[in-house]
């Protein structure tokens, strides 16, 4: 099991340098630093400690006592017995809450990739498989629906109805989905899915390694009523102090008030309006003293900045809030860079290396399975025929004692 922040080229993101964990007996390490980073070769390693090495880097929430437990497995039917072992759930119709913190960091003006693997072994009938990402003060120990959350990503299956990959991201204090209807795998497989937000506010979902969905965050999420209004709102105050600025600047500067100006019987004294002689932008107006110019209106600057839609300052952790009726799903090799080739070339390391000799294992328990039930059956009928045949002897013999 393993969880990795990465990349190989500048500019990037903070360092990650503890990006090296890999509960259970096969530690992935793949320590990755940004800029210039290097992959180390991945070690397989086998001890006591490492295999619960996982609980010190994942921190159980302890909110509800009702929560599901994870444990460490690679499930019934895997590509390799190590390297596919991963975070499962436990406990049948449960709430689960558990995350990761690392080094917090920034996304601003660069891509984010946020990819991991799941796989529902258990046939999901009901529940999600998504993952959430969520600011570094994020409080681990008291996690749940509630905590907030930067980006959830991810399936979520409930029967025939409900069976999309949520894109959900956080926006001015708002969380807001992609509006498109992406499906996600229903199978019992190990698949990989990955987000990329790029700084030009296009985004990519990929499951497996292919591009399933992609476009525009602003109107993808339907954020561009959201960006026009917050536009539009600010264009009006800069009206609004345009018009002010306007009066100050026809005000006649060189008037003082009177020697018997009397406050608190006339009010404030204002200085005397000048008539507003023509004028062009550019130019200063005659009859206005030199030091009052006519300001020229300036764009705002206040409203949404359109890198806004897709940059989070404080990204510090990683984690599984989630709920499901039927348990057994396993998550496995998170991954967040900025590097989208670094990504594409971890999944295909990890994932790729597995998810043949995964099929291979589950088609050979398959046929086993079915071959185990045939003889079953031809076991039961011929113990039927035996059964039929001595009770039609003893209903014979019974009949001919009398």
């Amino acid at each position: 099991m393993s969880i990795r922040r990465g990349s190989r080229r500048a500019p990037a993101l903070t360092p990650w340098r503890d990006g090296t964990v890999a509960p259970g007996n096969c530690a992935r390490e793949v320590e990755t630093t940004y800029p210039g980073a290097r992959s180390t070769p991945r070690t397989n390693r086998a001890s006591g400690h490492n295999r619960e090495r996982w609980r010190n880097r994942w921190v159980q929430s302890t909110n509800d006592s009702q929560f599901g437990h994870f444990r460490l497995s690679s499930g019934k039917f895997y590509g390799h017995k190590e390297k596919d072992k991963g975070l499962q759930t436990t406990q049948n119709s449960r709430f689960y809450a558990i995350s990761a913190r690392f080094k917090p960091f920034s996304n601003k003006g660069k891509t984010l990739v946020i990819q991991y693997t799941v796989k529902h072994e258990q046939k999901m009938d009901c529940g999600g498989g998504y993952v959430k990402v969520f600011p570094a003060d994020v409080d681990q120990k008291n996690l749940n629906g509630k905590s907030p959350y930067y980006i959830m990503f991810g399936p979520d299956i409930c029967g025939f109805d409900i069976r999309k990959v949520h894109v959900i991201l956080h926006f001015k204090n708002q969380y807001h989905s992609n509006k498109k209807s992406i499906r996600c795998k229903v199978d019992g497989f190990t698949h990989l899915y990955a987000l990329v937000l790029r700084p030009d506010l296009t985004y990519e979902v990929k499951i497996d390694g292919l591009s399933i969905e992609s476009g525009d965050i602003e109107y993808d999420w339907n954020l561009t009523s959201l960006k026009k209004m917050e536009k539009s709102s600010a264009e009006d105050q800069a009206k609004d102090d345009k018009s002010q600025d306007w009066e100050k600047h026809f005000l006649d500067a060189r008037a003082s008030k009177p020697s018997d100006w009397n406050s608190e019987l006339d009010g404030d004294w204002q200085a005397p309006m000048l008539q507003k002689p023509p004028y062009k932008d550019g130019l200063k107006p005659e009859g206005i003293d030199q030091d009052v110019w006519l300001h020229q209106k300036l764009k705002n600057t206040n409203y949404l900045t359109e890198y806004d839609l897709s940059e989070f300052e404080n990204i510090g952790a990683i984690g599984l809030e989630l709920w499901q009726v039927r348990s057994g799903t396993i998550f496995d090799n998170f991954l967040i860079t900025d590097d989208e080739e670094y990504a594409d070339n971890f999944g295909k390391a990890t994932w790729g290396e597995t998810k043949g000799p995964e099929r291979e294992m589950d088609y050979i328990q398959a046929k086993e399975e079915v071959k185990k039930a045939r003889e079953e059956e031809e076991e039961e009928l011929l113990m039927g025929k035996f059964g039929g045949q001595e009770n039609n002897f003893q209903r014979f013999h019974r009949r001919d004692e009398f």
